[in-house]
């Protein structure tokens, strides 16, 4: 499919008459502060419940087969430990990558009512999603699956069945990041299993049958480099296009660039909150990304 340059739609955006600010209904009565942003979509319901599951089948074989098993009691409980604190920090990451609003425009607001009140000056522009029907800021591009325009877009994962926007990218990186370092993990154990498995007898080193022992730990090992691999290259993705400060749709699109170039520090501390803290790696702190304008308009 052949992709129309990004300027095109801007030189349509800027005529009066393409905003039709009649045909646009006031926004619904805005919920109550705090509700809960989940997307009802269901192929990546089925997505998130897989990952869930993947997640806790390697839990059940790296406990229930190698580690609780074995008779290096050090060695079972450190492991252990560090497994399920990053499984734990992965999953959480994965649901605050899920629930937390990726920076959704407010839909409908294209309104003469709206527009009348941002007392534009002489020479600034506004853009409008003509899909729904919202006043878009800079860098906002529309979403098929949530039905919103999303500041900063950079894709939708149905993974975690939500866009990774302006709101929500710490936590996804966060999840990429842990899910790797549980397959790295995972895969170092398997490793060392199948040696202890090898210099003893099989029916001592573990409380399931050898065959069976041996399926769940192939389609660990499988699953783990499967992983391994995916999201160590979605987390070398996300960092660069932090960095850069460029989404994934912006370099997609070739889109000229008219936002000021930041430090790659600065970008990283304006994804990850001011200043830099412990805090980077939690999925429970959220990010002080200071008081930006939701609307910036092109002169």
């Amino acid at each position: 499919m052949m992709l129309i340059p990004t300027h095109h739609f801007r030189d349509i955006e800027r005529k009066p008459e393409y905003l039709q600010p009649e045909k646009c209904v006031p926004p619904p009565y805005p919920g109550p502060v705090g509700t809960m942003w989940f997307i009802r979509d269901g192929c990546g319901i089925a997505c998130a419940i897989v990952t869930w599951f993947l997640v806790l089948y390697a839990e059940f074989v790296v406990l229930f087969v190698m580690l609780i098993p074995s008779r290096d009691y050090v060695y079972s409980i450190i492991n252990g430990i560090v497994f399920n604190l990053l499984a734990f920090l992965a999953l959480a990451s994965h649901c605050r990558a899920m629930l937390t609003d990726p920076g959704a425009v407010p839909k409908g607001n294209a309104t003469k009512e709206f527009i009348e009140s941002l007392q534009l000056k002489p020479g600034q522009v506004v853009y409008k999603c003509p899909k729904c029907c919202s006043i878009k800021p800079d860098r906002a591009h529309h979403c098929s699956v949530c039905k919103r325009c999303i500041r900063k877009m950079d894709h939708h994962c149905p993974w975690v069945n939500n866009c990774v926007g302006e709101n929500n990218q710490k936590y996804f990186v966060l999840f990429t990041m842990y899910i790797a370092l549980i397959s790295l993990h995972a895969l170092i154990m398997v490793g060392f299993h199948f040696l202890h498995c090898f210099e003893e007898d099989w029916t001592k080193c573990s409380s399931f049958s050898p065959p069976t022992t041996v399926i769940l730990l192939i389609l660990l090992c499988f699953e783990g480099l499967l992983f391994l691999i995916f999201t160590s290259v979605m987390f070398g993705t996300q960092v660069h296009s932090i960095c850069t400060d460029e989404t994934g749709i912006e370099q997609l699109k070739k889109e000229e660039r008219r936002w000021a170039k930041k430090t790659k520090w600065m970008n990283m501390k304006a994804v990850f909150g001011h200043p830099f803290s412990l805090g980077w790696a939690s999925p429970f702190a959220t990010p002080d990304q200071g008081k930006a304008d939701p609307y910036q308009y092109v002169v």
